[in-house]
């Protein structure tokens, strides 16, 4: 079998299984681990698939730029807001980061629910703008022209001053050994802030993020209190996370 045929064989293996080992696919293939190994490489190289030791896991399916994004996968998101909504209650402090999820979220908002909310984000800060009753504090700090938001070192020094009741915190990729992870290095450590400095974190998350992983580390499963998804959470794929103890909507 040649490389091209090999490395195409390892993907379609990966977009079925979610993670795959080198001992599994070499098997799989018929060829070395060392010649996996060098596969997955190239493929990690090439932003197909992330390389993780003793094997590979799938990369978010999620377009990068916020405008793609902000497209994608609307009904789902739609759902997801649904369910997350429950959560919100008058009087609380809200945090809520750059995500497209997170912006359905506040497009279903109640006209009279009574929040204050704390955001990087300026297509939600628009949306806020609109409700008569949702007091808004912006972080300001650089833009990041692919999300649409601020992230830099003035916007986590920012964070730092507040604690939240609730994060409502949007996901790139979900894995329920690797933990979240983002794409954008400055995103994801202000993710990570964020989470510090609130009481209860609740993740919104398509079920094709789920059992991906990105290059850059936000936290681990159990710094998360619900994870809400597209699909029920009876779903095979969410058992993993269920049996961590995550609440999952």
């Amino acid at each position: 079998m040649k490389k091209e045929e090999r490395q195409k064989a390892i993907l379609e293996y990966l977009s079925k299984e979610h993670r795959v080992s080198s001992i599994e696919l070499s098997e799989y293939l018929s060829v070395s681990e060392d010649t996996i190994r060098r596969d997955l490489k190239e493929l990690s190289d090439q932003g197909l698939l992330k390389a993780v030791r003793g094997g590979a896991v799938a990369p978010s399916p999620i377009p990068l730029h916020y405008r793609k994004r902000e497209k994608h996968d609307i009904e789902n998101k739609k759902i997801i807001a649904q369910k997350a909504i429950s959560y919100l209650k008058d009087g609380q402090v809200v945090f809520i980061d750059g995500g497209t999820t997170s912006l359905a979220l506040v497009a279903s908002f109640p006209y009279d629910l009574k929040l204050t909310v704390i955001t990087n984000s300026f297509p939600i800060a628009s949306l806020v703008e609109d409700l008569p009753n949702i007091d808004l504090i912006f972080a300001g700090g650089k833009m990041c022209k692919t999300s649409f938001a601020t992230s830099s070192i003035e916007t986590i020094d920012f964070f730092r001053n507040f604690r939240a009741d609730v994060f409502i915190l949007g996901i790139c990729s979900i894995h329920h050994e690797r933990g979240i992870t983002g794409i954008l290095y400055d995103d994801s450590v202000l993710k990570k802030n964020m989470i510090k400095n609130s009481n209860f974190v609740i993740a919104l998350s398509s079920i094709e993020k789920v059992e991906t992983a990105e290059s850059y580390f936000v936290c681990p499963i159990k710094d998360i209190d619900v994870l809400v998804t597209n699909v029920s959470p009876e779903d095979e794929i969410l058992k993993p996370y269920k049996n961590t103890g995550l609440t999952i909507l």
